[in-house]
């Protein structure tokens, strides 16, 4: 047997379920792993393992005793520190919830231990998820394993580093703005952003912009199609609910998607240019789709930058939520302070006229793409960042303008609610992985799996592993 952190994560589940190796040797393997390269990645800010080995022992139990056994049974995995755990610190990435301890779990990590997964505890996220890099105060910052002066991106950027180094086999995160893709890219991974009401954000988090979703970070697609299916599903009451698919999307990734026609743009305006190695990954990846058939053609951006203005207008009334303790305001990091500010000085008509904006800009977007299955873009304007060079800018305006310019094509899709994918089909000359996007009409994941699932089977990328790994 190869080493275990090579498995998939359903190769992990299908050992464990023909009693080849245990869950609590899964764990076991993930926690050593932790330990050896968790201070250089900085994935963590939490670990849970007396609990994941007594989770990982009633996984082996149920396998001893001929239970059935769903598709990611005793399975390791971890939650991003946005998401609640009942009974496990919460920090929002923040110190000023530094001991804070929930009561209830968010559905989506019960529906996770539902569906056999075992925890090992929380990933680094930046304060509030607002940023697309994690490198939360008085914590080290996200790596990615490719290039360790480099940040693995955000806001799910500790869980996108624990996938990509090795530590798990899968992880959750969210994605708000890009939070799944982004990390996706910069750590060489598939990153799903579901569809608008695919999965719950409750019972607690409120869904006033509809911006945000949970989603699956995986090293295969059919890893991340798996753990879709274990999240996937609404709770009663929620404000939005997407089509039920009719299957799983775990069986979508066998089959083929047919002749699809494929729009692209790689310029919306709000980039200031594609690095070279971005250009040639988008350009690869189509000449890639037409060599497997399929139609691609170049569209104009179905949105444009004068969206932006009402983007951070939603961004930040949505920053001013969360409740902090006015005494601890001054503990916050300028980025989050002036973001809070701009939410609290917004007025109700203002809001309600930015959401206005947001969703009639959506309306034409979705129409005007509609006469296609896919819409591939990049899935960033540049490589990797550095660590330390968003924060560097200056002042959060700048900062603000830096993560706006290097990620121009993924916050749009939260907007629209349509699912989009990152998929690391393409690497530099000097080894960083470069991720492309694509994304499905409304509520049509299945189509995103099938041509994500062609375009992986075709162009290998399992196989790449950092050098740490």
């Amino acid at each position: 047997m190869s080493s275990l952190h090579d498995l998939s994560a359903l190769e992990q589940a299908a050992a464990v379920r023909r009693r080849e190796v245990s869950s609590r040797e899964l764990v076991e393997h993930c926690a050593a792993r932790i330990a050896a390269h968790d201070a250089t990645v900085g994935a963590f800010v939490t670990l849970t393992l007396d609990t994941a080995r007594a989770q990982a022992d009633q996984a082996d139990a149920a396998v001893r005793d001929g239970e059935a056994t769903p598709p990611l049974h005793g399975v390791p995995t971890a939650i991003k520190d946005l998401n609640l755990v009942s009974g496990v610190p919460t920090t929002f990435g923040s110190p000023v919830y530094a001991g804070f301890v929930p009561q209830v779990s968010d559905s989506v990590v019960v529906k996770l231990r539902d569906a056999g997964t075992v925890s090992l505890g929380k990933t680094s996220t930046p304060e509030f998820g607002l940023p697309c890099y994690t490198e939360p105060e008085g914590r080290p910052p996200a790596r990615t394993p490719w290039d360790l002066g480099r940040s693995a991106g955000g806001s799910s950027g500790g869980a996108a580093a624990a996938v990509a180094a090795g530590l798990l086999p899968v992880a959750q995160g969210s994605d708000g703005g890009g939070s799944v893709r982004i990390p996706a890219s910069a750590c060489g991974l598939v990153g799903i952003k579901p569809a608008r009401g695919r999965i719950s954000s409750g019972p607690v988090t409120g869904d006033v912009t509809g911006l945000a979703t949970n989603g699956p970070l995986a090293r295969t697609v059919r890893d991340a199609a798996a753990m879709l299916d274990a999240m996937a599903g609404p709770m009663p009451g929620d404000p939005h609910w997407a089509c039920p698919p009719g299957q799983t999307f775990l069986s979508a990734c066998d089959e083929p998607p047919g002749r699809l026609r494929i729009g692209r743009y790689c310029d919306n305006g709000l980039s200031a240019g594609l690095h070279p190695h971005v250009r040639e990954a988008y350009d690869s990846v189509s000449a890639l789709l037409e060599e497997l058939g399929h139609h691609v053609e170049d569209i104009a951006s179905p949105f444009g930058p004068e969206l932006l203005p009402s983007f951070e207008t939603v961004w930040s009334v949505s920053s001013a939520g969360l409740p902090v303790d006015p005494s601890r305001e001054g503990e916050l990091r300028p980025l989050t302070r002036w973001l809070r500010e701009r939410g609290r000085a917004t007025t109700a008509p203002q809001f309600t006229a930015a959401m206005t904006a947001l969703q009639q800009a959506t309306r034409a977007a979705v129409a005007a793409t509609l006469p296609y299955d896919a819409v591939l873009t990049p899935t960033l304007a540049g490589l990797p960042a550095p660590v330390g060079w968003f924060r560097d800018a200056g002042d959060p305006r700048a900062e603000f303008d830096r993560m706006v310019g290097w990620t121009p094509f993924t916050a749009v899709y939260n907007t629209s609610g349509q699912p989009a994918v990152s998929l690391p089909l393409h690497t530099t000359p000097q080894g960083l992985p470069v991720g492309v996007q694509l994304v499905g009409r409304p509520a049509d994941e299945l189509t995103l799996l099938r041509l994500s699932a062609q375009l992986e089977q075709a162009r290998p990328w399992r196989d790449r592993t950092p050098a740490l790994w």
